[in-house]
């Protein structure tokens, strides 16, 4: 039951890409349209600069703490069913956060909607790779994130239209519609796959260490508590401790044998840490340093997700021909290149001449850069594994993602209110364009240093166990030292 063998080309391929592709852009959509309504929000429940970092950071805080425990129910119950129950739980959470009253409702909403995100996230690759050919693993991969990419593009606009003619509160609920389409269609065309091997016990203890040492750490980050957050280390601690010694752990440390496998991930975290601080600050100071319009803070991002729709197919093929070291580190550094411009933008700047070519030189490295990425961390494991993998490399990206809006406003003198005067807005937003290049030209450094050159993609989807590339080896082999 591991494998379904559907062919990328066929009818049967096509309704898997679709169920995959809207569900898992229904949990970025969601993040990219409330980067946007966030001053708005923030004016409305009368939140400051730390409440809007909760409105964010309670959404990965959940999401990032329960994605291995999402993925680890796929491959014990069932991707799809997993999959299904997290986009119905997505959609009612997002009612919920459409009716919040006040800022705490809406932040237990949320929360609650990590909940959901966490149970689809990795369902939705996990089920490309144990369902598609092994041939086709790298073309549908490639299809998924660009076609994602199109819900993306469209979204930010959308909300800002959304914001400006009615309410903050619509943009919520546009994942209403989506949740009953795809779950749809994925009880009635997706096959279901689940990992034979893995034992049939869960790992609740492991899940709830996540839990409270992700969001001990993300609160005293936020609030500036040091013994809250020597409170969450010390629960990480625990919880590595914990899975190394259980008999049944959440994450298997084996996975991390293979080099490949730990170098994607670093590179994964640094790269997603540069991208949601980024998107974090921009979608703020377009609108307080810059004075657009929601809407024209929607669709200035938009350039960003086109490339990669247009683009991300083709460097999964590329990356599948050639190995995805070049594209892992030429495409963080040409993102890098874009952070990096923006930084000369200021009040007053011409989109055409200032905004866009920063955004469309970010855009094109990021374009290049994601398909190979996420088949190199899916090709380090076996498909049987194809959810851990999956799960795995989804929360180190999203508590990338955690931690770099948790910190990043403090460390670029945002407070309070200070969103709301134009001349601190604009010096931070320098500062965390400088800080989020760094982050990605160091995801450059780090592929180009842990990703085999010689390492096409095609071969490893396969399904064979070369060395430390698709995991730990089954048996010794002198070979593999040299790689």
């Amino acid at each position: 039951m591991a494998v379904a063998e559907v062919e990328y080309a066929s009818a049967a391929g096509r309704w898997v890409l679709l169920a995959t592709v809207l569900g898992s852009a229904m949990a970025s959509l969601d993040a990219t349209v409330v980067n946007v309504a966030l001053p708005v929000i923030g004016d409305d429940l009368h939140a400051g600069v730390a409440g809007l970092q909760w409105i964010i950071t309670g959404y990965m805080l959940t999401l990032a703490a329960l994605l291995l425990t999402g993925g680890s129910l796929g491959d014990h119950l069932g991707r799809r069913k997993v999959f299904v129950a997290g986009v119905a739980w997505f959609g009612v959470s997002s009612v919920l956060c459409a009716l919040a009253p006040n800022l705490g409702t809406l932040l237990v909403a949320r929360a609650l909607q990590g909940v959901g995100g966490a149970l689809l996230t990795p369902g939705s690759l996990a089920i490309i790779q144990a369902s598609f050919r092994p041939d086709d693993r790298g073309r549908a991969i490639g299809a998924w994130s660009g076609m994602g990419g199109l819900a993306t593009a469209i979204g930010p606009f959308l909300g800002g239209w959304l914001i400006a003619a009615a309410s903050w509160r619509w943009i919520f609920l546009l994942n209403v519609p989506m949740s009953i389409a795809v779950a749809a269609i994925a009880i009635r065309h997706v096959p279901e796959t689940r990992d034979p091997t893995v034992a049939r016990r869960l790992d609740p203890i492991g899940a709830a260490l996540t839990v409270v040492g992700l969001g001990l750490l993300t609160f005293a980050l936020i609030d500036s508590s040091l013994a809250i957050g020597v409170g969450g280390v010390a629960a990480l601690v625990g919880f590595v401790v914990y899975e190394q010694r259980s008999a049944h752990p959440m994450l298997p440390f084996d996975i991390f044998r293979s080099a490949q496998f730990t170098g994607a991930n670093l590179a994964t975290f640094l790269l997603y840490g540069a991208l949601s601080g980024a998107f974090f600050v921009l979608a703020i100071a377009l609108q307080r340093a810059l004075r657009y319009s929601p809407t024209a803070a929607g669709a200035a991002l938009i350039p960003i997700t086109l490339l990669m729709l247009a683009l991300s197919p083709r460097a999964g093929v590329v990356g599948q021909r050639l190995g995805p070291r070049i594209p892992m580190t030429v495409g963080p550094l040409i993102s890098a290149a874009g952070l990096a411009l923006l930084t000369t933008v200021d009040p007053g700047d011409h989109y055409l001449t200032g905004i866009l070519p920063a955004i469309a030189v970010f855009g094109f490295g990021l374009s290049v850069t994601v398909a190979p990425l996420t088949a190199a961390v899916l090709a380090a494991a076996a498909s049987d594994h194809a959810g851990i993998a999956s799960a795995v490399n989804n929360t180190v990206a999203r508590v990338a993602g955690l931690l770099a809006v948790a910190t990043l406003p403090a460390v670029v003198g945002l407070h309070g209110r200070a969103f709301d005067e134009p001349a601190i807005m604009t010096t931070a937003f320098h500062k965390s364009m400088v800080i989020a290049a760094v982050l990605a030209a160091a995801a450059g450094v780090v592929s180009w240093l842990t990703i085999r050159r010689d390492h096409a993609v095609s071969r490893d989807l396969v399904g064979e166990r070369h060395c430390a590339l698709d995991g730990p080896p089954l048996r010794p082999a002198s070979h593999c030292d040299a790689a």
